[in-house]
C-alpha cells in the first residue's frame, strides 16, 4: 500500500471517529428499562412540541421527573405536615398540599392548577420548572399565618399568597380565591423559560391573570381591582413613561411606587392582549432579549408605534374608558 493511500485511510478513520463523537454528544441516549425508576433524560426540541410558543436549539434538554421522583418527594412532605388535616395531590409539575377536605384540595389542583398550567403552556411556556415545587393552600387567614410561620419560619408579607424561590413553594391563603394562585404560577414558569425577564413583564403577565378565565380556548385576563388606582394615577399625571417603567430593575420596580408599577404593567399587558399582540410580544421579546433586555424596543415594534409618548396618551385614554368587571380582590376563576 502506498504512503498516499495510508495517509488517506488514516484521515478517513479520524473523520469517522470525529463523526461518532459528535453524534454521541448531540443527544444519543439510552432509554430507561421498563419498570426502572431511573429518569430518562431526553434531548427535547421545543419547536417540536405541539404546545410550544418559541423555538429553541435542538440541543435544549429538559429533565422529566418520574413517578418515583414524585413519590419520594411526597414521602418527604408527609414528614413535614403540620397536622392530619392536610391532603396531598400530585398535579404535575407541582405537588399540591392543603388543609381543606381531600376532595376540595383535589378540586383546586385540577380546576385551578392544572387549568392554569395547561393554558399558560399553550400560549407562552415550553418548559416546566426545573424542580418539583410545592403549592401550599391554607384554608383561611389564620391557617395561612400560623402554618407559614411554622413551616417556613417567616411572616407572610401579603395576606393573599406568594411564590418563594428559596422554599421552592407557592404559599397561598386560598380563602381569598384562585386569582393570586394563578398569578404566582406564572413566576416559576417565567423563571424556567425566560430567566432574564425584567420585573415589569414578569409581574405584568402574572397580575393580568389575577382575574382570569377562558376565551376561545385560551387563558384571558379581565379588568380587576387594580384598575381604579391606575385610573386615579393617570388623572393625577403620576404614571411614568413606558421607557422608564420597562427600565426599572427589581429594586426600582418593587420599592418605587409599587402599586402604580404593577397596575401600569398589568394594563399594558391587558392592552396587548385585547389587541391580539400579547403572545407575539412575548415570543419576540424572548428572541431579542440579548439586544433588548428591557423589552422597550420590542414593545415599540410590536405596537407599531414610533412615538411612545403619543402611544402613552392613547393608552391612558383607553384605560380611562375601562370599567372594573369584578369587585373582589383576587378571586376564583370565572
Amino acid at each position: 500500500m502506498s504512503r498516499r493511500h495510508q495517509v488517506g485511510n488514516i484521515s478517513l478513520l479520524v473523520a469517522l471517529c470525529a463523526l461518532l463523537l459528535a453524534l454521541t454528544y448531540r443527544g444519543v441516549f439510552t432509554p430507561a428499562k421498563s419498570g426502572s425508576n431511573a429518569a430518562a433524560v431526553l434531548p427535547v426540541s421545543v419547536a417540536s412540541s405541539p404546545n410550544s410558543s418559541i423555538t429553541e436549539s435542538p440541543s435544549a434538554v429538559e429533565v422529566a421527573f418520574t413517578e418515583a421522583d414524585f413519590t419520594r418527594h411526597v414521602e418527604q412532605l408527609k414528614k413535614r405536615l403540620p397536622s392530619k388535616e392536610f391532603s396531598i395531590v400530585i398535579q404535575r409539575p407541582f405537588v399540591v398540599i392543603g388543609d381543606e377536605s381531600a376532595e376540595t384540595v383535589k378540586q383546586h389542583a385540577e380546576d385551578t392548577v392544572k387549568w392554569a398550567v395547561d393554558k399558560l403552556k399553550q400560549d407562552f411556556f415550553a418548559k416546566d420548572p426545573k424542580e418539583i415545587l410545592d403549592i401550599w393552600l391554607f384554608k383561611d387567614a389564620a391557617s395561612y399565618e400560623r402554618n407559614t410561620r411554622l413551616l417556613f419560619g417567616e411572616k407572610p408579607g401579603t395576606p393573599y399568597g406568594y411564590y418563594s424561590r428559596a422554599h421552592k413553594a407557592l404559599i397561598m391563603n386560598i380563602e381569598t380565591g384562585g386569582g393570586t394562585l394563578v398569578h404566582e404560577i406564572v413566576h416559576p414558569f417565567m423563571e424556567a423559560n425566560f430567566p432574564a425577564c425584567p420585573p415589569w413583564f414578569n409581574e405584568g403577565l402574572g397580575s393580568l391573570y389575577e382575574q382570569t378565565g377562558e376565551v376561545n380556548g385560551h387563558i384571558h385576563g379581565y379588568t380587576n381591582w387594580r384598575l381604579p388606582g391606575l385610573q386615579q394615577a393617570i388623572k393625577a399625571g403620576t404614571v411614568p413613561s413606558f421607557k422608564r417603567l420597562t427600565a426599572l430593575d427589581a429594586i426600582g420596580f418593587y420599592n418605587d411606587d409599587k402599586g402604580t408599577n404593577y397596575s401600569q404593567s398589568r394594563y399594558l399587558c391587558y392592552y396587548l392582549q385585547e389587541k391580539g399582540l400579547l403572545i407575539r410580544f412575548y415570543k419576540e421579546f424572548y428572541l431579542h432579549q440579548k439586544t433588548d433586555p428591557t423589552g422597550y424596543r420590542t414593545l415599540r415594534r410590536v405596537l407599531g408605534e414610533a412615538d411612545m409618548e403619543r402611544f402613552k396618551r392613547k393608552w391612558q385614554t383607553y384605560v380611562l374608558g375601562l370599567s372594573q368587571q369584578f369587585e373582589l380582590r383576587p378571586i376564583a376563576l370565572q
